[in-house]
C-alpha cells in the first residue's frame, strides 16, 4: 500500500478522531525523510553495505535504485493508463540511442535533485561527483542517437504515448584512446558495473529467423500462401529502461533487444572434448548485439550489419503486434493505434517485415496489408551522403532473408507498374526509382523501400528537406509531393541547459521564471535584458566558471591548463571530411605561421578544443586526428607562441564530456560544406548555452542564423548553390591554393614534415588530396574562413558587445527545442495526442511547477 493511516492516542488514553497521519511508502514517497530512508535501505539490502564500508559506486547504486523505485511507480501507472484508454502509441525505431548518464536527469525530472543533494551532503557526499560513477551507455555514436534520446525525453515531457526500440549493444561503438596522437579503438564495456536502469523482460523474448527457404501452397480460396522454413533462429531478449517526463508523472519505455542463442551449448560435442565448437554457435549468434556499426568492408561485416537491422526490427514489430492484440482483433484498426517512425534507413526493412507479418502470419490479403503498412510507417531521412543510404546486395538478402527478398520483389513489381502508368512508360525514370538497382551486382535501395512503404518522408532542416526533394529523391517528390515534409531537429533543454549548465539556468529563471524549461520560446523574454549590465556581468562570470571545469578536463588529459581569459573555440563532432575539422586545423597552422613570422603580434589568445570519433575503417578521418594532435604537440610546446594558441583533442568524446565542453565554449565551429549536413544538433546546444556560431549556410545553421539575427552569427563559405556551380564548372583546388599565400604557406609547412619530423611524408595523403581533389572545398573556403575568424577576434575584444550577441543567441534559441519538433511530428505525421498520467495518491495535490500540461496544444 502506498500509504497507511493511523489513529493517534493522546497521553490520557482518550481517542481523538480529528488527527490523521500519512506515512509515505519508502518505495514511492517523495518527502526528504522518506527518500533518505529509501537510499539507506538500498545501501543495506541491495548493495549489502553499511555507511562505513560503502564505496562511491555503492552510494550511486543506492541513490539510483531509490530514484528508479519512484520511476517504476509512475512507469506502471503510465502503461496501465495507456492500455485503459486504448491510446494510439508512437514506436520510434532507431539503431542508436545515445542516452548519456541518467541519474542526474531522472532526479531533476522527479523534482528530487535538490532533495538528494542535501541528503548526501549530510553524509559528506557531493552529488555532482557521485554522478560521475555512472558510465555513459554505449548505445549510440553521434547526432542520430543523441537526437533519438532527445525525442524520447520530449515525448515523455509532452505526455505523448511513446516507446523507443533499439539494440542493447554490449560494447557500443568503441572507447577512443590515443596512442602517439593516433586514434586507438578499444572495447567499450559500458555495462561492466551493471546498469541500474534496465530491467530484463525474459517473458517477452522473441524468436528471430534467418536463412532458410520459402515453401508455397495454394489455399482453398485460391490464394497463394508462403511459409518461411528451415531457418536458423536467434532469441531477442528485451531490456526495458524508463524514460521520465519533466515534472509530470509520465514514464515511457525504451526497449532494447539483446541477442541470445536458441541453444546455449552443444553438450554432446562438449562431452566429446571439442569445447570450442560446442560454444561456437552461441558466440556467433550473440555477436549480433555486441558492437554498434561493425566494419562493413568485408562480406561477413555486411552480413552482420544486415542481421542487426533485421534482428531489432523483427523483434520490435513482433512486440508491437503483441501489444496491439491485447485490445484488438481487427487489424483494420492497426494504423489508428500504431505509428511507427523509422529513424533513418537502418530500420527500413520494417516495410518488408510488416508486410510479411500481415500476409504470412495474419493471413491478410496483399492490397489490404499494403494499405495498413503505408498508413503505419513514416520515414525520417538524416543524410545526403550516398554511402549512408544503404544498398544491400540482392545475393545477401537471398541467403539471409529469402522471404523478404520475395516480398521486396513484389513491392517493386507493383510499384514499377504504377510508375509506368503515371509516367507514360518513362523507362529512365523507372530505372532511377526502382527499389532494385541494376548493375554488375544487383542491390536493394533501402531508402527507396522506405519511401515507397511510408505515408510520410521528412527531412530534418529546411535546406536538407529541399535538397532531398531536389537532389536525392526528386522523382519521388514529384510523384508524391504530399508525402514530403520538414521537421527541423531540436534538443531537449532539460539536459542541454537545465542539467548541464545549472548556473545559466538559474540566472535565466531568476529573470523570466521557470516556464522556459517546458516552453523554450519563453527565452525571448531575455531580450528585455540585452542592455542589462548586471545580467551581462553574471553571464560572463558563469562562462568563466564553466571554462574552469573544462580547463580541469583538459589538464587531466593533456597536462596543461588553458588561459580562462582566452577565447574557447570548440569543434566537437564525429570525424568526417565533409564536417571539415581539417579547415579548422589549417587555420590553426596559419595562425601559428603568423606568430612565428611576427612573434610580437597582438592577437586574442585562443584555446582550440576538438573532440570526436572517426569510424574504425575511415583512414583519412583518422589521419586528420593525427594531424590535429601533431599540430597541437608542436604549437603547445613552442616558446614563441607564449600560450596565445593552445590546442587540445579530447579523447573519447561522448554525452557526458559534451555536458562539460558545451557550457564553456565561446565559439561553436559548424564548418561543414554547404549542402552536406542534414541538420546538426550540436549547433543548437551551443547556441542555447551562450556560444556564438562560426558556420556555413548548411543544415540548421541557416535557421539558427535566421532566428538569432545575421549580425549575431559569423558566416563564411559558399552556399549549396555555389558549391554545385563550382563543381559543375570543374573545380581545380590547385588554383585556389596559388591564389592564397596564407593557404599555400600552410600546406607547404605541413608537406615539409615540420609537424611530423619522424615521418616527413606522414600527411602527404592529406595535402595531395587538397591539391588534386579537395572533395569538400576546404581550399575554396579557406580565405573566407580566415576572414571570418578575424571578425570573431575583433568582436571578442569588446566584452560588452560580445555579451549582447550571446544574450540574443540565447533569447532566440527557443525554436530549437525537441519539444517543438515532437509536437510537429505528433500533429502532422503520427496523429497522436497527449495522455496525462495521474497518480492515485496525487489526485488532490496541486499541479507541480513546470508541468507539461497542454504543451503540445500550446506549441
Amino acid at each position: 500500500m502506498p500509504t497507511e493511516r493511523n489513529e493517534i492516542k493522546l497521553r490520557d488514553g482518550q481517542l481523538k478522531d480529528a488527527v490523521q497521519v500519512v506515512v509515505e511508502d519508502d518505495r514511492t514517497g517523495m518527502h526528504p525523510v522518506t527518500l533518505e530512508r529509501a537510499v539507506l535501505d538500498h545501501l543495506h539490502y541491495t548493495c549489502s553495505k553499511d555507511e562505513e564500508s560503502a564505496t562511491a559506486l555503492d552510494i550511486f547504486q543506492a541513490v539510483a535504485h531509490a530514484a528508479r523505485d519512484r520511476l517504476v511507480h509512475r512507469w506502471i501507472e503510465t502503461q496501465r493508463t495507456y492500455k485503459e484508454q486504448d491510446a494510439k502509441r508512437i514506436y520510434y525505431l532507431s539503431a542508436e540511442f545515445l542516452l548519456g548518464r541518467s541519474l542526474g536527469l531522472n532526479l531533476i525530472n522527479l523534482g528530487q535533485y535538490e532533495v538528494a543533494r542535501k541528503i548526501l551532503m549530510r553524509y559528506g557526499v557531493d552529488l555532482s561527483r557521485l554522478l560521475e560513477q555512472e558510465l555513459d551507455p554505449g548505445l549510440g555514436n553521434g547526432g542520430l542517437g543523441r537526437l533519438a534520446a532527445c525525442f524520447l525525453d520530449s515525448m515523455a515531457t509532452l505526455a505523448l504515448p511513446g516507446n523507443g526500440y533499439g539494440i542493447r549493444y554490449e560494447f557500443g561503438i568503441f572507447a577512443q584512446g590515443m596512442r602517439d596522437g593516433r586514434q586507438v579503438e578499444q572495447a567499450d564495456a559500458w555495462a561492466r558495473f551493471g546498469n541500474v536502469w534496465e530491467m530484463p523482460r525474459h517473458e517477452d523474448t522473441v524468436s528471430v529467423k534467418f536463412y532458410g527457404r520459402e515453401v508455397q501452397r495454394t489455399g482453398r480460396d485460391g490464394r497463394l500462401r508462403t511459409r518461411w522454413v528451415d531457418t536458423r533462429d536467434v532469441l531477442a531478449v528485451p531490456y526495458d529502461m524508463p524514460v521520465a517526463g519533466y515534472s509530470n508523472d509520465t514514464v515511457n519505455n525504451l526497449r532494447l533487444w539483446s541477442a541470445r542463442a536458441s541453444h546455449d551449448l552443444d553438450l554432446a560435442v562438449f562431452n566429446d572434448g571439442d569445447y570450442r565448437q560446442a560454444v561456437e554457435e552461441k558466440a556467433l549468434t550473440e555477436s549480433i548485439s555486441k558492437v554498434l556499426y561493425p566494419k562493413d568492408d568485408t562480406p561477413e561485416g555486411r552480413e552482420l550489419r544486415l542481421k542487426q537491422q533485421y534482428f531489432f526490427v523483427r523483434a520490435s514489430i513482433c512486440d508491437i503486434i503483441r501489444r496491439f492484440r491485447t485490445k484488438h482483433d481487427d487489424f483494420g484498426k492497426f494504423p489508428d493505434k500504431v505509428a511507427i517512425q523509422l529513424n533513418d534507413t537502418h530500420p527500413s526493412i520494417a516495410v518488408a517485415e510488416l508486410m510479411r507479418v500481415f500476409v504470412d502470419e495474419e493471413d491478410i490479403d496483399w492490397e489490404t496489408a499494403w494499405d495498413l503498412t503505408q498508413r503505419t510507417l513514416a520515414y525520417t531521412n538524416h543524410t545526403l551522403l550516398p554511402e549512408a543510404l544503404e544498398r544491400w546486395p540482392v545475393s545477401l538478402f537471398e541467403r539471409l532473408l529469402p522471404r523478404h527478398l520475395s516480398i521486396i520483389y513484389e513491392i517493386n513489381r507493383r510499384f514499377m507498374r504504377y510508375v509506368h502508368v503515371v509516367t507514360g512508360g518513362d523507362d529512365e525514370k523507372k530505372r532511377r526509382m526502382s527499389i532494385i538497382e541494376e548493375g554488375p551486382i544487383q542491390k536493394i535501395r533501402m531508402a527507396h523501400l522506405a519511401v515507397v512503404g511510408s505515408h510520410s518522408v521528412n527531412g530534418v532542416a529546411e535546406l536538407h528537406t529541399e535538397l532531398i526533394k531536389k537532389n536525392l529523391l526528386p522523382d519521388f517528390a514529384e510523384l508524391w509531393p504530399e508525402r514530403f515534409n520538414n521537421k527541423t531537429n531540436g534538443v531537449t533543454p532539460r539536459r542541454w541547459l537545465l542539467f548541464c549548465n545549472p548556473r545559466l539556468a538559474l540566472a535565466i529563471t531568476e529573470r523570466i521564471g521557470r516556464a522556459w524549461i517546458c516552453d523554450l520560446t519563453e527565452l525571448r523574454k531575455l531580450t528585455d535584458f540585452v542592455n542589462d549590465e548586471t545580467f551581462g556581468q553574471q553571464l560572463r562570470s558563469i562562462k568563466r566558471e564553466n571554462k574552469r571545469r573544462l580547463a580541469a578536463l583538459i589538464k587531466s588529459q593533456h597536462g596543461f591548463e588553458p588561459d580562462l581569459d582566452s577565447l574557447f573555440d570548440v569543434q566537437i563532432k564525429r570525424l568526417h571530411e565533409y564536417k571539415r575539422q581539417l579547415l579548422n586545423c589549417l587555420h590553426i597552422v596559419s595562425l601559428y605561421r603568423q606568430i612565428r613570422a611576427k612573434p610580437d603580434m597582438d592577437m586574442v589568445p585562443r584555446t582550440f578544443v576538438f573532440g570526436g570519433k572517426a569510424a574504425p575503417g575511415y583512414a583519412m578521418a583518422k589521419l586528420h586526428i593525427k594531424l590535429i594532435n601533431d599540430v597541437a604537440a608542436m604549437v603547445n610546446d613552442d616558446p614563441l607562441v607564449r600560450g596565445r594558441i593552445k590546442v587540445a583533442f579530447l579523447a573519447n568524446y561522448g554525452v557526458s564530456m559534451a555536458e562539460t565542453i558545451i557550457p564553456a565554449a565561446d565559439v561553436s565551429e559548424q564548418t561543414s560544406m554547404a549542402g552536406m549536413e542534414a541538420s546538426g544538433t550540436g549547433n543548437m546546444k551551443f547556441t542555447m548555452n551562450g556560444a556564438l556560431t562560426v558556420g556555413t549556410l548548411d543544415g540548421a545553421n541557416i535557421e539558427i542564423r535566421q532566428e538569432v539575427g545575421a549580425e549575431n552569427f559569423f558566416l563564411f563559405g559558399r552556399t549549396a548553390e555555389q558549391v554545385e556551380a563550382i563543381k559543375r564548372s570543374g573545380y581545380r583546388p590547385s588554383e585556389m591554393i596559388e591564389k592564397s599565400a596564407a593557404l599555400r604557406g600552410t600546406i607547404e609547412l605541413i608537406e615539409s614534415g615540420f609537424f611530423s619530423p619522424d615521418e616527413p611524408d606522414r600527411f602527404r595523403p592529406v595535402t595531395e588530396h587538397l591539391r588534386q581533389t579537395d572533395t569538400y572545398l576546404v581550399c575554396a573556403d579557406f580565405d573566407d574562413y580566415a576572414a571570418c575568424q578575424r571578425r570573431v577576434e575583433k568582436a571578442y575584444r569588446d566584452p560588452a558587445a560580445w555579451t549582447k550577441m550571446v544574450i540574443l543567441n540565447l533569447a532566440n534559441s527557443g525554436k530549437f527545442s525537441s519539444d517543438r519538433t515532437i509536437a510537429q511530428y505528433a500533429k502532422d505525421i503520427w496523429g497522436v495526442k497527449p495522455v496525462h498520467i495521474k497518480l492515485p495518491e496525487l489526485e488532490e495535490t496541486e499541479e507541480r511547477d513546470g508541468g507539461s500540461k497542454d504543451i503540445v496544444e500550446q506549441l
